[in-house]
């Protein structure tokens, strides 16, 4: 008998690892898919969002950042912030913000406790503000993820800046 029970155990474990080694399989094989989608459409994966239950990609191409459904421009950016907690702490402001009156960003601050921070990235663009919510993972994740993308935003503004001449050279010539 106690033989009968220790095999209906062992049976019942191979059965769970079959079953989470199927779900990590089928979860690896979406990623790709994803991935692989993205690189058709000609994009460059910067990173992957923990959103809910799935990932969320944060893609660029030469002319545009892809934040799952959302398309930002780079031409529109104005300026690209770092948010910890909703409070800004890094900052990259294009020359062509300085004709608009840009407010600087900050977001009311959800409660997630001390213990998590959260992480974003605001972009400010000419149509409004779009916040890459990065998460608030521990182990310094998020801010990992929140800096790779402030760095690629950040680049592009300063190519953009260096590309576009400004208005006040215009009106000199």
């Amino acid at each position: 008998m106690r033989d009968l029970i220790a095999a209906g155990v062992a049976l019942a474990l191979v059965f769970a690892v079959l079953s989470l080694a199927t779900t990590l399989h089928d979860s690896r094989r979406s990623r790709r898919r994803k991935h692989d989608a993205e690189r058709a459409r000609g994009r460059h994966v910067v990173a992957e969002l923990p959103t809910g239950d799935d990932l969320t990609l944060f893609s660029e191409d030469d002319t545009c950042f892809y934040y799952g459904t959302q398309v930002v421009k780079k031409a529109s950016i104005l300026a690209t912030r770092v948010l910890i907690n909703g409070s800004p702490i890094a900052a990259a402001t294009s020359t062509r913000a300085r004709q608009q009156a840009l407010q600087p960003t900050s977001f009311e601050d959800r409660p997630d406790g001390i213990a998590r921070d959260r992480w974003d990235v605001a972009l400010e663009t000419e149509g409004g503000t779009v916040l890459v919510e990065c998460g608030s993972i521990r182990e310094r994740i998020s801010q990992e993820l929140a800096r790779a993308i402030f760095d690629v935003v950040k680049t592009s503004v300063e190519n953009e800046d260096a590309t576009t001449p400004s208005r006040e050279s215009a009106r000199v010539d």
